[in-house]
């Protein structure tokens, strides 16, 4: 058994990025969920900042043109196997943001959806959606991490 599943077994790290829109989303992961009140940490689920030692990618807000490439660069980082959530509406669909969503000739403003930069594993609709929903997406895609070699 290699250090990478020795780890996960004991804690799996979130890395949470924003990428534009009211930060609505945001406010849900960070202030709730990871709030002593919805205590996502129980589930051994630490949020972290370098997407080295990441195992989930949690992606909010509606992607701008400018968070596109960072965005990958970061996907990238974090090493195999990995999941991604697409947290809020805005990373689904574009939401209140759709009329801007376009492309780089017409619209500079709004790219959407995360799938289309991204792999998506789980999705979390809702505008922000609940923080139950959230944790329960997170825990969702533990057993992705944990089947890998």
């Amino acid at each position: 058994m290699g250090l990478k599943a020795t780890a996960r077994k004991n804690a799996i790290h979130a890395l949470l990025v924003y990428s534009g829109g009211c930060n609505g989303c945001d406010i849900e992961v960070v202030n709730a969920v990871f709030s002593p009140r919805y205590d996502i940490e129980q589930y051994r689920i630490l949020l972290t900042w370098n997407p080295r030692e990441a195992d989930v990618l949690i992606v909010t807000g509606a992607i701008t043109w400018a968070m596109k490439e960072p965005l990958q660069r970061i996907y990238e980082l974090i090493p195999e196997p990995k999941a991604v959530l697409a947290v809020g509406s805005c990373a689904i669909n574009g939401c209140v943001f759709r009329n801007l969503v376009g492309d780089i000739k017409h619209n500079p403003e709004v790219f959407a959806p995360l799938e289309k930069i991204i792999p998506v594993d789980i999705k979390v609709p809702g505008c922000p959606p609940r923080p139950e929903d959230i944790i329960m997406a997170a825990v969702k895609g533990v057993p992705k991490l944990m089947a890998a070699p």
